[in-house]
């Protein structure tokens, strides 16, 4: 990892961005799973620094993932805390021995109008979910801040929980929103402030919302911010209160069956999220470079091993990090570093600092994400690259929405791959029976590649060809011709194109073909 002091300075402070991006999420999905706060803490850690050196990606973030929080639950109930932290173990090392198998490569055949759609949804969930927050309305998923992976949407309808929220309006929480959001847009569109890379807007964010809440508590109460609308950082008196902390696995469970189901979910729900997030950051990331899939699920597995021998809940990598990376500037890997590096050390020496800033300073910071991966340009994008990407696209990201992630994006790969087939079914030429008659000339141009998938288009196409013509099949551009096409063809120079009289005229086709078994042809050469 070459590194010069410009992009040294630049990550750092990137780091500092997702840092405080991070710790709200490392807390509230720890809470939210049933887990102590320190354990969400455990996994930022790991996940920043262990994952981060491992890992290949350049912007991708790891941490406690918001789409494990049903799976964690219901194992940390059933299995009690120090069982489960077994499981993890377990799926630690099952990601780990995918990743020696090379089974990460089934990442790319993930569509981009999938991914597109699937980061879209990600940005509207995450505007849906911290509306409330920023408004003051924390009552109904107390100590889950920042669950916005897809928790309750179809139950409660897209807009019931925002408008419910104005009830519970905090008049400080809503200033201290207005002016975080209006902090953020100027970093983005005033020209002076733009220039300014070594101050991070969120960093004078969270500082702005320090010194308001101050302000509101020495001149007016009424206004001040307080309780569970603050980051609540676990705190320790001596270091043996913070050792305490720490849990290990109950090894005595490894006979149990219901510890290896459990391990066998989160590593498949795991590294399917880890994939999917590994593209989108490579998609996002501004100088396009590439990922290993496989070094990333050994990255992982390792990750989620020692996030279980010392008391830490799964991690994936994770979309709003990674986007919050990339949106802050990151280069490299280091920035991903530097936020475990800058985790650890808020959660061992400044946890009553951290613990003044207001969560409606990161429900901005968040928003702002959000929008920027919701952008309507995105759905411009995506429409003027044509019904065959906006389709799948659109689909995933109303389905992401409505449902659930991986369900989501499952629904966008079907859709995807009816397109694909569809596609496939057609060739460069395309023939409309209307538009030739009796005696024409008819050319059929063939594709780069024709494969079985193409066979039914061509089928069709011979059995539409008016009578006495000429079919002129020019596979000048072809590099792979399947063999059941080539049959498909044979067999209508020999039978098929007698009923009709048509004359058929192939054109470039490779001698490795022995398209002279077709008796009734004229063989053309350019």
């Amino acid at each position: 990892m070459k590194l010069n002091t410009q992009i040294l300075k630049t990550d750092l402070l990137s780091g500092m961005v997702v840092f405080l991006v991070a710790l709200p999420l490392c807390l509230g999905i720890a809470v939210a799973s049933g887990a102590p706060p320190f354990a969400g803490i455990i996994t930022g850690v790991i996940g920043g620094i262990l994952v981060g050196v491992l890992s290949s990606s350049n912007v991708s973030v790891s941490g406690p993932a918001a789409g494990l929080i049903a799976i964690v639950l219901a194992a940390v109930t059933n299995l009690g805390y120090e069982t489960f932290l077994l499981a993890v173990v377990l799926a630690g090392v099952l990601q780990l021995l995918l990743g020696i198998a090379k089974a990460g490569g089934i990442s790319s055949y993930f569509p981009s109008g999938v991914i597109e759609g699937m980061l879209t949804a990600i940005g509207i969930i995450i505007i849906k979910k911290e509306l409330p927050h920023a408004i003051g309305y924390d009552k109904e998923h107390e100590g889950d801040f920042y669950s916005y992976e897809l928790m309750d949407t179809a139950d409660k309808g897209f807009f019931s929980e925002i408008i419910h929220s104005f009830n519970y309006a905090h008049t400080g929480i809503i200033i201290v929103t207005v002016v975080s959001l209006a902090i953020l847009i100027a970093f983005n569109k005033v020209p002076f402030l733009k220039k300014i890379k070594a101050i991070p807007g969120a960093l004078i964010v969270v500082i702005a919302g320090i010194v308001i809440n101050e302000i509101f508590k020495a001149t007016n109460p009424a206004f001040a911010i307080t309780g569970d609308h603050l980051v609540k950082l676990p705190t320790a008196s001596s270091f043996g209160e913070f050792f305490g902390q720490f849990r290990f696995p109950n090894f005595a469970g490894f006979a149990n069956p219901a510890v290896w189901i459990t391990a066998v979910t989160i590593a498949a729900v795991a590294s399917i999220e880890t994939l999917l997030c590994l593209e989108a950051g490579d998609k996002m990331d501004p100088q396009k470079r590439f990922s290993s899939a496989n070094t990333e699920l050994r990255a992982q597995g390792i990750g989620n091993i020692f996030a279980g021998l010392i008391g830490g809940i799964p991690m994936t990598s994770v979309i709003v990090r990674t986007s919050a990376n990339v949106n802050a500037g990151a280069k490299s890997k280091l920035s991903a570093i530097a936020h475990g590096v800058f985790l650890l050390i808020a959660v061992v020496a400044i946890p009553s600092v951290l613990n003044k800033i207001p969560m409606a300073c990161l429900a901005a910071i968040l928003i702002m994400i959000g929008f920027k991966l919701a952008s309507p340009k995105v759905f411009k994008h995506m429409w003027q690259s044509g019904k065959f990407q906006f389709i799948p696209f659109i689909i995933t990201a109303i389905a992401v929405v409505a449902i659930d992630l991986l369900k989501g994006v499952g629904i966008g790969l079907v859709v995807s791959i009816f397109f694909i087939l569809r596609g496939n079914m057609k060739l460069a030429y395309f023939f409309k029976k209307e538009k030739y008659h009796e005696g024409e000339t008819v050319h059929m141009d063939l594709a780069q590649e024709v494969s079985f998938l193409n066979k039914a288009a061509i089928k069709q196409t011979l059995a539409h060809l008016p009578k006495n013509s000429k079919l002129i099949i020019d596979a000048a551009n072809t590099v792979y011709i399947d063999y059941d096409v080539l049959e498909l063809i044979r067999d209508f120079v020999n039978y098929g194109s007698k009923d009709k009289n048509i004359t058929v005229i192939l054109k470039n086709f490779k001698p490795a073909y022995k398209m002279e078994d077709a008796i009734h042809v004229h063989s053309e050469q350019d």
